[in-house]
């Protein structure tokens, strides 16, 4: 039976400066350790406990971590050894966060990094990325994955508590570049000469409150932080996928009830009407027969010319037991002005009755001219036109009606990620034009 690893047990000093008890959990590796009591960071590597800095206890800032505190986080148990408060400075105004160290004796060291309620699981990167260009801006590869720049900052420590394992300072500065491929960000922090990469990863709050039995709840995140995972990811092109599908659906549904209508003459007849002559202008056609079901286009051809005319119909059925009443107004006027030639309305017109059961049916036609404009010009006082009955026309009106609805869901899907990547990049170097050019779809 193989015994499990043995944990090894924190060593302790006493600090030089208010002689309270400094554990060291982090062992050999622990270069810089602070004194909680009195806020005094020293160097433990040495016999007589040197003294790195000592700070302002009115900057102390309560970690929502406590140290010491142990939990299985990504399948290993750690604890956090150590935490501190850096900042950056934009147009006179700091954006803090915080960094939690933590470390287990056979995995090592990483961090987690909290912004106004967003966690990031941080660690150290081996081999270094190479670097390119995107879309005009920098950016980088690393593992096979692009990182686009987001910002470029100047990073000052303004807190410490705990141990770390290099030597830590209160005013400590950092020139930090992120580059981000949500939900990861990669960071290089230049000190000198000296450049280190790190890569975290978006991680949510609950998560890390559930992996150290932390009480409570985690913040709630407040804003689009920079490598937060789209909630709309990959659903934008999802959406325009449905789309496509449920055009080509509507597309063939439409094509089968425009093919599928047998469209059928029943009566064609061609009149001539004079505005001014004696007598009754209405009368009824010949009778025609409507056969099967569906519905029944009467449709009015006029040689109208700067005129319009009123048509006063119904259909009715030859034995008297059913009629659509119904009327059409046919209108067309054109000329030329200083913009140039115009013309508004059309010398011919349709309506459909639907649902017009089968039988014999007849029209009755009433026209009826502007008896002004049939005064004025010999050529208002008479018009020809002719009428066309048909059965079972196709009707697509309701399919086109319907077909903006389809739009609906991959517009609002795209505006919805549009939006979130410009808040996104609203807070980068580049402001909100780089968000107009990113979609959702980046964060799958």
């Amino acid at each position: 039976m193989v015994a499990a690893p043995r944990v090894p047990t924190p060593a302790a000093l006493n600090c030089p400066n208010c002689g309270g008890v400094v554990e060291l959990r982090g062992f050999s590796h622990t270069r810089s350790a602070v004194c909680i009591q009195c806020c005094t960071i020293i160097d433990p590597s040495t016999p007589e406990l040197r003294v790195l800095q000592q700070f302002d206890e009115r900057l102390r800032v309560a970690p929502l971590i406590p140290l010491g505190t142990r939990g299985k986080f990504r399948g290993r148990l750690y604890e956090v050894i150590g935490f501190q408060v850096r900042a950056i400075y934009v147009d006179g105004t700091a954006y803090s966060w915080h960094e939690y160290l933590l470390f287990n004796p056979y995995a090592g060291f990483r961090y987690l990094t909290q912004y106004d309620g967003h966690w990031n699981d941080v660690v150290t990167v081996h081999g270094l990325p190479s670097f390119t260009v995107h879309a005009g801006r920098k950016a980088v590869h690393y593992l096979g994955q692009a990182y686009r720049h987001f910002q470029n900052a100047t990073a000052e420590t303004s807190f410490v508590m705990g141990e770390f394992p290099w030597a830590v300072r209160v005013g400590e500065q950092n020139v930090v570049d992120d580059y981000i491929a949500p939900p990861y960000v990669l960071s290089s922090e230049q000190t000198g000469s000296e450049i280190n990469w790190s890569r975290g990863t978006y991680v949510a709050g609950t998560e890390i409150w559930q992996a150290f039995q932390l009480k409570g709840a985690p913040p709630p995140a407040r804003g689009v932080y920079a490598n937060q995972p789209s909630p709309h990811g990959g659903k934008v092109r999802q959406s325009w996928t449905t789309f496509l599908w449920l055009s080509l659906a509507w597309a063939m549904l439409l094509a089968f009830f425009v093919f599928s209508a047998s469209n059928r003459e029943v009566y064609r007849h061609r009149y001539h009407f004079v505005q001014n002559s004696p007598g009754e202008h209405s009368f009824v056609t010949d009778v025609f027969t409507l056969e099967g079901r569906g519905n029944v286009e009467v449709e009015l051809r006029t040689d109208l010319d700067n005129n319009w005319s009123y048509f006063n119909l119904a259909l009715l059925r030859e034995d008297g037991a059913q009629g659509f009443d119904f009327g059409r107004e046919v209108s067309y006027y054109h000329g030329r002005d200083s913009d140039g030639s115009w013309s508004e309305g059309r010398a011919k017109d349709a309506v459909v009755l639907p649902h017009v059961p089968a039988g014999r049916y007849y029209l009755r036609v009433e026209p009826e001219m502007d008896a002004q404009a049939s005064a004025q010009a010999p050529s208002g006082m008479t018009m020809n036109y002719e009428l066309v009955v048909r059965r079972d026309v196709p009707t697509s009106w309701l399919f086109w009606l319907a077909f903006p609805f389809l739009l609906i869901p991959p517009l609002l899907t795209s505006i919805r990620a549009a939006s979130f990547e410009g808040q996104r990049w609203s807070e980068s170097d580049y402001g909100t034009a780089s968000g107009s050019s990113s979609s959702g779809d980046d964060d799958e």
